[in-house]
């Protein structure tokens, strides 16, 4: 990794969404919505000239409202969706500071430190960042859109290992419940993880279960709902 391009500081290093960019964003997402709540609004005219049509109390509801109150009430009300659409998908984005004692993961607000003596290798697999502990362990599994330069930059300047890609990806193996390699405690912990797969927002579950694998001496990692392990060194 070229350290040259980032020499060794004792400053954190931070890799996110520079300001501007998120601004940027947003208007994008504003103006789609801008010109979404305009269309809604030629729809609802034209819906109502069609008496066979779907919908036809909301689309008179719409156009009932007198112009240019309605064309400029449409746009407005789509902007601002828009707007509040890009700044939630922004805020969702992980942000990651780098400095010689730790790596702080931020995702909505809620940083997650992880102390430098405990890291042992970073890389970023596929769209997801991971932090490896010293077994082989994975401290972290982030759905991760940062720059995958900035990011092997930032680790190598704090004097981190950086990998290109998983180093353990080859020691992965479907799981199949019930499987005679892993313990009883492994197969009811993935089991468990396997129903939290189904349900939306249940990141934090799926943390915690991840957790208790590791514990148990099996790394989880997910793929198109379903899961796939590996047993830690020892």
């Amino acid at each position: 990794m070229p350290k040259e391009l980032n020499p060794k500081t004792d400053q954190p290093t931070v890799v996110a969404e520079p300001l501007l960019g998120q601004v940027l964003v947003c208007l994008v997402f504003g103006l789609i919505g801008a010109g979404l709540g305009w269309l809604i609004k030629v729809v609802a005219k034209w819906l109502v000239t069609l008496p066979w049509a779907p919908m036809q109390g909301p689309a008179k509801l719409v156009a009932s409202i007198p112009e240019p109150g309605l064309t400029i009430g449409a746009i407005a009300a789509g902007g601002l969706i828009g707007l509040i659409g890009g700044a939630v998908i922004k805020f969702s984005e992980l942000s990651v500071s780098v400095d010689d004692d730790r790596v702080v993961l931020t995702r909505k607000g809620e940083p997650r430190e992880y102390p430098a003596r405990e890291v042992a290798m970073a890389c970023l697999d596929g769209k997801q960042l991971v932090l490896f502990g010293h077994r082989t362990e994975e401290l972290a599994r982030e759905d991760c859109d940062q720059d995958r330069r900035r990011l092997a930059v930032a680790f190598a300047a704090h004097g981190y290992k950086w990998a290109e890609e998983d180093p353990y990806k080859k020691e992965f193996q479907l799981w199949v419940p019930g499987g005679g390699k892993l313990s009883p405690q492994a197969n009811t912990l993935l089991k468990a993880r396997e129903e939290l797969l189904k349900k939306p927002g249940s990141g934090d579950q799926l943390r915690e279960l991840r957790g208790e694998l590791t514990e148990a001496g099996v790394v989880v990692r997910d793929k198109d709902k379903r899961q796939y392990w590996r047993a830690l060194s020892r």
